[in-house]
């Protein structure tokens, strides 16, 4: 008794003691957020409105804006965007209800094609489609020429057009459209769509009057993450439309840090686009967060698949006819330019050759260094940014400190910036000594030139994806358990440690893998922010693409290919958090 009396009376201090650790952790990840996220925007803001010499001025958004060289990106940028977010949405909407509501055969498999389709790069489907499409060199166009006896200047398909960029970017942009129709559709109760057929609708009739509406948030959402994707991509606008002679906002980005560089006008081209993102995001959060639609009432069956009858391998073919664009063709491409002698022709047994395998790996000499940069930038990148993710998460679900919402919304606010516009923000942020005490700058502070500017950059670009996966997987932890071991005397940092970690171990390996995956192939802001010491694969592909060595590109595009496919294998093998949710629940 007298020692429970004790501790009865030492707990109360104690837990005292532990709480007034929330002030520290809030502000250390609080400055850390900030450093990630706000500092870049501030100098973009900053750097937008100045002067060589350090005056206030609007004269950058004048030369923006009041010059044609300007105007004419932007408006190429908005018909690109606005052609690929209609064109994703006829295509995945149909696409994600044969998966999702029909009997369609073949539904996993076209699922998995389209996780694929995730998995490739879009820079690395550009460069695919050159080999495929381009007028002259064209696989696709010297098959053509062949059958149809056509002179040699002759083409079938010109991928460096305005219609071949659009098209690309679609190919590897309507995944995000399809996920989001086909989750829509899983969620609809069966019951509603068979009260209406009981009522003696047809089934047009039901899906007009119930499928498509409560489907309709999550296609307007799918539109505008399209238009996203397309306005902020910059590889396959840099691969595709400067050879064509146009350029994009992202790719005009890029080129005024050519030299020489004009630091004020990438600022003030950066911000607009920074702002009009912003806009879409918070318009796509209104659209999936309407009300007009909401299912009330507790659990619902599984919504009958609808019957294709003699439509049902037809709509496979079809299906299976569409993967071709964004897997099958150019994977066969590069397969075909990484071991035939000539990549752009056809491989035969004759033409069958290891030599640009050999040359990558033996005689290009940057490759085994920017392996070395990519893996460990990837590692790390995976650790720090799961670790922060997870604090976050944890902090922000248990409302463990003051100030917990501010906190999600900082993890949140980077996918708001796109990857061009953060390694702008980073560029100016680190490449100059900007901290200084008592008139002394600090030179720690430069960062440009080294790993360090580009493990900041991958983790502010990952932080929201991998935080929100945390947020979700923490949310499904009771917290009895960590509830009872601080009544017995643990703080909150051992709680998280050895009781829910181990419950999340699941999700935060998933995290850990999408986070290494992301980094691998993260070409946008890397960019603007390598040198030749930290060069990374992604930004060797590219400028192997300027120097026209496309079988070097097709072996490092293959082994990245390889690599990414691999970690997304491993991760969907780690099993389901299930058991431990109900272990932690009992």
């Amino acid at each position: 008794m007298t020692r429970l009396a004790r501790s009865t009376l030492v707990q109360p201090e104690a837990t005292r003691l532990r709480l007034d650790l929330s002030g520290p952790v809030l502000a250390l990840f609080a400055a850390l957020l900030v450093i990630l996220v706000v500092l870049p925007i501030a100098w973009i803001a900053i750097f937008a409105f100045s002067t060589k010499d350090g005056g206030v001025t609007i004269a950058n958004f004048v030369a923006i804006f009041g010059d044609a060289e300007f105007q004419e990106p932007l408006v190429t940028t908005l018909v690109i965007a606005i052609s690929v977010g209609l064109i994703c949405c006829l295509v995945a909407a149909p696409m994600g209800w044969l998966v999702a509501r029909s009997d369609m055969p073949g539904r996993r498999l076209v699922r998995t094609l389209v996780t694929a389709s995730f998995v490739t790069p879009p820079f690395l489907g550009a460069i695919a489609w050159e080999l495929l499409a381009a007028p002259n060199s064209g696989l696709l166009n010297q098959a053509w020429r062949a059958i149809s006896g056509a002179a040699p200047d002759h083409h079938l398909f010109n991928i460096y057009s305005l219609g071949g960029v659009i098209f690309v970017i679609s190919c590897y942009t309507f995944p995000y459209v399809f996920v989001l129709v086909a989750n829509a559709l899983d969620r609809i109760p069966g019951e509603l769509e068979d009260a209406s057929s009981m009522l003696g609708a047809r089934s047009w009739q039901t899906a007009r009057s119930i499928t498509i509406p409560m489907t309709l948030p999550a296609i307007l959402a799918g539109v505008l993450v399209a238009f996203l994707q397309a306005m902020n991509l910059f590889g396959s606008p840099a691969i595709l439309a400067i050879p064509a002679g146009f350029h994009t906002m992202t790719t005009k980005i890029w080129s005024l840090f050519q030299f020489p560089p004009k630091p004020e006008l990438a600022a003030a081209a950066a911000l607009p686009l920074l702002v009009l993102t912003i806009v879409l995001l918070r318009a796509q959060s209104a659209i999936l967060g309407q009300r007009s639609y909401a299912v009330l009432g507790g659990k619902y069956g599984a919504p009958r698949p609808v019957r294709l009858g003699a439509w049902r391998w037809p709509a496979l073919a079809i299906c299976l006819g569409l993967m071709l664009l964004p897997v099958f063709l150019p994977y066969g491409a590069l397969f075909n330019a990484a071991f035939s002698k000539v990549p752009s022709k056809l491989i035969t047994w004759s033409t069958l050759s290891l030599h640009n395998v050999h040359f990558t790996f033996f005689e290009l000499s940057q490759t085994w260094g920017v392996m070395r940069n990519t893996f460990l930038l990837a590692v790390l990148s995976g650790t720090v940014g799961t670790l922060l993710a997870l604090v976050i998460a944890y902090l922000v679900a248990r409302r463990a400190v003051r100030g917990h919402r501010w906190l999600g919304f900082l993890a949140t606010a980077p996918i708001a910036i796109p990857g061009i516009v953060l390694g702008v923000g980073l560029f100016l942020a680190y490449t100059r000594s900007w901290l200084s005490v008592a008139g002394v700058d600090i030179p720690p502070m430069i960062l440009y030139g080294t790993l360090w500017i580009l493990l900041i950059a991958y983790l502010t670009i990952e932080l929201p994806a991998s935080y929100q996966q945390l947020g979700s997987a923490i949310q499904a932890v009771h917290p009895e358990l960590e509830e009872a071991s601080r009544i017995l005397g643990a703080t909150r940092l051992r709680a998280l440690r050895e009781i829910t970690a181990p419950l999340l171990l699941s999700g935060v390996v998933a995290t850990w893998c999408f986070i290494f995956v992301a980094v691998v192939r993260e070409l946008s802001a890397a960019v603007i922010l390598f040198t030749s010491d930290t060069k990374v694969l992604s930004v060797l592909i590219f400028d192997l693409k300027e120097s026209g060595d496309l079988g070097a590109i097709a072996v490092l595009g293959l082994m990245m290919l390889a690599i990414t496919t691999a970690v997304v294998w491993l991760a969907n093998l780690i099993p389901g958090a299930e058991a431990r949710r109900q272990a932690s629940q009992m």
